[in-house]
């Protein structure tokens, strides 16, 4: 798994390419969590993930959590197999996802 953040003012766009899973998910939140403070929105661009677990969804769901109070996050460039496990968890629907 790869993690890129380009942050532009209070904006921080991150780039993931690889599989989010129970052995990178750790390493995924200890590059986002952290980079969120003082961030008003968060786009996380998903156009290179080809897999995510429930232990990375997990750290959407944190991330989710703390941008509900400072801002916005948006997900975008969902591959279809990646867009399904959102839906199947029910995530789409308090997500949004472009």
């Amino acid at each position: 798994m790869d993690v890129l953040l380009k942050r532009d003012g209070d904006t921080i766009v991150v780039s993931i390419a690889g599989r989010i899973n129970t052995a990178t998910s750790p390493q995924f939140e200890r590059e986002l969590i952290p980079a969120l403070d003082g961030v008003k929105k968060l786009v996380l661009d998903m156009t290179d993930l080809l897999y995510i677990s429930s232990a990375g969804l997990r750290v959407i769901l944190t991330a989710q959590k703390i941008m509900a109070r400072q801002g916005e996050m948006i997900l975008r460039n969902l591959k279809p197999e990646v867009y399904e496990v959102f839906e199947m968890t029910g995530f789409v629907d308090f997500l949004t996802i472009e």
